[in-house]
């Protein structure tokens, strides 16, 4: 059975312990797809932290832009983080968001088309203000867009505000 969760929220709203403990829930061995890119010492000392405190039940995958070239079947897998893997292609893509934005949807379908759980971890960064930056207008573009093409495709849709899970799908 394939399913598709979203869950997203600000920055520090609970979402990755979430979608940890949904994933532990469902599975006695999930996975953990992590979309990272190490950007210098102090974010791999962070990942590495991440890693260890998940503990030894997880399948640890990293994987920055190309999600579908894992064999998912049949397992539980936590995509932590969307964003992240949207800077990924934004960055590569040098700030282009329309050719980001077709990269990232047509990778999720490709991703997505495995028999799988998917639990999908976001952030709604474009709840705050409007940045003077006009790369991060971009980018907060390019996330909305991305976030509301898995939320069209999602059976759930989970929205934390304060580390608490209000069902929004």
């Amino acid at each position: 059975m394939s399913s598709i969760t979203l869950i997203t929220g600000g920055q520090r709203s609970g979402k990755s312990s979430y979608a940890q403990a949904e994933a532990l829930r469902r599975s006695s061995n999930p996975v953990y797809l992590a979309t990272a890119r190490v950007w210098d010492e102090e974010f791999r000392r962070r990942i590495e932290r991440h890693r260890a405190d998940r503990g030894p039940q997880w399948t640890n995958l990293e994987e920055e832009k190309e999600l579908s070239r894992h064999d998912l079947t049949g397992r539980t897998v936590v995509v932590d983080c969307v964003t992240l893997w949207c800077t990924n292609f934004f960055t590569d893509l040098q700030g282009d968001v329309e050719a980001a934005l077709k990269a990232v949807c047509e990778e999720f379908d490709r991703m997505t088309a495995q028999k799988a759980d998917f639990l999908f971890v976001s952030n709604e960064i474009g709840l705050g203000g409007v940045s003077e930056n006009p790369v991060q207008r971009r980018f907060t573009d390019l996330q909305g867009w991305v976030n509301q093409y898995i939320a069209r495709r999602a059976d759930r849709v989970i929205l934390m505000v304060s580390g608490i899970p209000m069902t929004v799908k």
